[in-house]
């Protein structure tokens, strides 16, 4: 079928426009940082409280980072004359795009940001506009300003401004082109020094871009700028500036089509279809060509693969490989410069963001990149070249590298003691469970422990081994064919190989099969299980399969349930894993908040627990909540609160307090009551002001499993809460239970929890 070039443009812009129209016009809003309740809290943020934060910052400027969000504040400014590909539209319809870069800052690297669009058209009167706004932001991003005003601007400002300026249309285009440039060459095998560079496009990302080039070293002499008027060469007066004349050539010849002979790379900045196959076929073997016009760039990759198969094509456009995107750059930059507070974003921080991000582009992909990319190919190479914008560990490599440059090219006003430290912080910013994991990890660093996963051929079980190998000390075991592990191991770009870095159990052909079909069969014999079905369980479950290695021996622990039902896998687990002080007394989700942790349970062994049960289930939430360093404060959770409503759960959970108060507990435990009561104190404080229970609870435990998985679900789904687990208790750490949901980092979460030895928690 034919597809209709208008009507997907016209789909696409009225998606675009509802977009940008609802549920609220625009992109943004303000909220704030800090409670405004009460008269107490008024009384702080302003009048009479506020006057000492000024007075603070009146005694010593540097404090206004500390008091106020200067420190994490950038302002885009622009005059809107130079606004994507359409020109010159002005200041107030710019906004949009301007919303949408603060938008950027704030998703990919937690940067507040202010859009100001301002009507002046002079460059000196624009300059002193954006200087006079230093005392609100702490740094300034200059966007779609026409060249050759966008020199001038910048200039003026970096010379007054004590803060850093930074134009993303010349430097931060430039940054991702070195970049890619950079892995393009390595990809070919040639160097800077050695490399013909023909460039068309005058403009400030043109000039940039190969000053750029130049600083990585590329010799200016071997550098060709070609514009709408030919070659810029010695003698020229036409079109003429002074970042213009210096990459002119001494020469006789004029047009693109007599310099483009034997270079190795085209960089193209310019407008569509200028570069033409004919060209190519006179560029070296293995051109590099950046055509990064957009929409439409100066020849398409496949019209340029016609004459030249072997290129190694980018472009500006997010349906080709290669996308030249600046939110590779800005985001993380601005990251390191503000956390330092730079007082400018200078070449050696500029260069550490080249090396980040080019870095970034030979590291294994992560599985947070795939899950945004689906479907396309993310592996080190012609095709990928640069990493994607959604790759969530960019702000730790690329930001760290440009504060670690500042800091030695002598530009930081706040120096970082330990980046390390800073770094894994700047990791904790994206990925939510870190900070809570990170004593997990430690503890699982010390043990060495194999860990067999069930379901070995699954995208997010090979990308967690590949975790785990980087971050742990474990033993990953794969269950799964060894042809489709190795082939997938090697579509997804990852760097391990069975065999070598991790064991695999083969399913259909393994020479243990002897071995588990007899041990299931001496566990089950008296189960109804025949050898013969034992034989055939050993060769089609594989959850069966990892509970027999657990239970060999030659497995410390377990992972299985990315797909099927919880109390499928449960039942194999329990049949050869349970028995003796082993027994499934419930599973413990933590789900991670934006203003902390809470632990619920149980959310799928047992559906309706007896007295008995939920006190196990709330001394083993106890035990578990402390192998995350934190104190546990369990609320058992009814509608009833307190004995006011006779209801079989309250009854259920009356009775359990009732045991757990038999004997002295190290931890604090209350109930029943209701959600709300559990988390807000003051309110506790109204209903049962006796309570032994401080503080907000961090720890909800149900009486019923359908109460314990709903708010479990509606906390991941309508709050935002990132799940670790279930953790599945009573079972000595040697068997967990996943959901299928689960996503590889939840994966690596449970593979550490289930690497830390059951001494170090109990």
């Amino acid at each position: 079928m034919t597809k209709n070039p208008k009507s997907d443009t016209q789909t696409l812009r009225d998606a675009a426009l509802h977009y940008h129209a609802y549920p609220n016009p625009g992109k943004l809003e303000i909220r704030a940082t800090k409670p405004m309740a009460n008269g107490r809290d008024l009384a702080r943020a302003y009048s009479p409280g506020v006057a000492e934060a000024c007075i603070e910052i009146k005694s010593d400027p540097a404090d206004a980072a500390k008091y106020t969000s200067r420190g994490n504040l950038v302002a885009v400014v622009t005059n809107g004359t130079a606004v994507l590909g359409l020109g010159n539209i002005g200041a107030l319809a710019s906004k949009p795009v301007m919303e949408g870069k603060a938008v950027l800052f704030k998703k990919f690297a937690s940067i507040d940001c202010f859009d100001i669009e301002v009507n002046e058209s002079d460059p000196e009167k624009l300059a002193d506009i954006v200087c006079a706004l230093e005392p609100t932001f702490g740094a300034i991003n200059l966007e779609d300003i026409k060249a050759p005003d966008c020199f001038i601007v910048e200039k003026i400002c970096r010379e007054r401004m004590n803060i850093p300026v930074f134009h993303d249309d010349q430097h931060g285009t430039a940054i991702v082109v070195g970049a890619a440039a950079k892995n393009a060459l390595h990809v070919a095998g040639k160097r800077f020094e050695d490399i013909k560079i023909v460039s068309t496009g005058g403009g400030a990302a043109g000039i940039a871009c190969l000053n750029m080039l130049v600083k990585l070293g590329v010799k200016r002499e071997n550098i060709w700028l070609c514009d709408l008027h030919g070659l810029v060469y010695e003698g020229r007066t036409e079109d003429m500036n002074p970042h213009k004349s210096a990459f002119a050539q001494k020469t006789d010849l004029r047009t693109l089509d007599q310099v483009i002979h034997g270079a190795d790379l085209f960089l193209g900045l310019s407008g569509p279809n200028v570069l033409k196959p004919e060209m190519v076929a006179k560029m070296t073997d293995r051109p590099i060509i950046f055509a990064l016009a957009n929409p439409n760039p100066e020849i398409l990759p496949d019209v340029a693969r016609e004459v030249s198969p072997n290129a190694i094509i980018a472009t500006g456009r997010s349906d080709f490989p290669n996308q030249v995107n600046n939110v590779l750059c800005f985001p993380f930059i601005f990251r390191g410069a503000l956390d330092v507070g730079a007082t400018e974003i200078n070449d050696a921080m500029q260069i550490a963001c080249v090396e980040g991000i080019a870095e970034m582009a030979r590291m294994t992909t992560s599985a947070e990149a795939a899950a945004a990319y689906q479907g396309e190919q993310l592996t080190f190479g012609a095709d990928y070249l640069i990493p994607k914008p959604f790759d969530p560990r960019l702000v730790g490599v690329v930001s760290s590298a440009v504060a670690k440059a500042a800091m030695e090219s002598g530009v930081a006003q706040r120096p970082i003691d330990d980046l390390a430290a800073y770094r894994a912080k700047l990791n904790q910013t994206v990925f939510k469970s870190a900070l809570l994991m990170k004593p997990v990890f430690e503890a699982a660093k010390a043990a060495a422990r194999r860990i067999v996963f069930t379901e070995g051929e699954d995208e997010r079980v090979l990308r967690t081994a590949q975790g785990i190998l980087e971050e742990t000390t474990e033993t990953p075991i794969l269950i799964g064919r060894p042809e489709v592990i190795e082939t997938r191991c090697e579509r997804l770009g990852l760097h391990i190989r069975p065999g070598t870095d991790f064991q695999i159990v083969n399913p259909e052909n393994d020479p243990r099969y002897y071995d588990y079909w007899t041990s299931y069969h001496r566990v089950m014999q008296r189960e109804g299980v025949t050898p013969d079905l034992a034989k055939a369980i050993m060769r089609t479950n594989t959850t069966a399969i990892g509970a027999i290695m657990v239970h060999r021996g030659e497995a410390d622990s377990m992972i299985c349930g990315t797909f099927g039902e919880y109390r499928w896998h449960m039942n194999y687990v329990n049949q050869v894993l349970g028995g003796g002080t082993y027994e499934p007394h419930g599973a413990l989700s933590l789900v991670i908040l934006e203003d902390g942790p809470l632990f619920i349970g149980d959310t799928h062994v047992r559906i309706e627990p007896t007295p008995e049960q939920i006190a196990q289930t709330v001394i083993g939430a106890a035990r578990h909540v402390r192998r995350f360093g934190l104190e546990p404060k369990i609320a058992l959770c009814s509608q009833s609160q307190f004995g006011n409503t006779r209801c079989d759960s309250g009854a259920r959970l009356r009775a359990a307090i009732e045991i757990l108060d038999e004997t002295p507990r190290d931890f604090i435990y209350e109930g029943e009551m209701n959600i709300d009561t559990a988390l807000d104190p003051e309110l506790r404080a109204r209903i049962f002001p006796n309570s032994r229970l401080e503080g907000e609870a961090n720890v909800l435990i149900f009486a019923h499993a359908d109460a314990a998985s709903g708010v479990r679900n509606i906390l991941k789904m309508r709050a935002g809460g990132l799940e670790v687990g279930p953790i599945l208790m009573g079972m000595g750490n040697r068997a967990h239970i996943v959901s299928p949901s689960i996503t590889a980092r939840g994966l690596l979460n449970m593979a550490a929890i289930a690497g830390t030895p059951v001494t170090h928690y109990s």
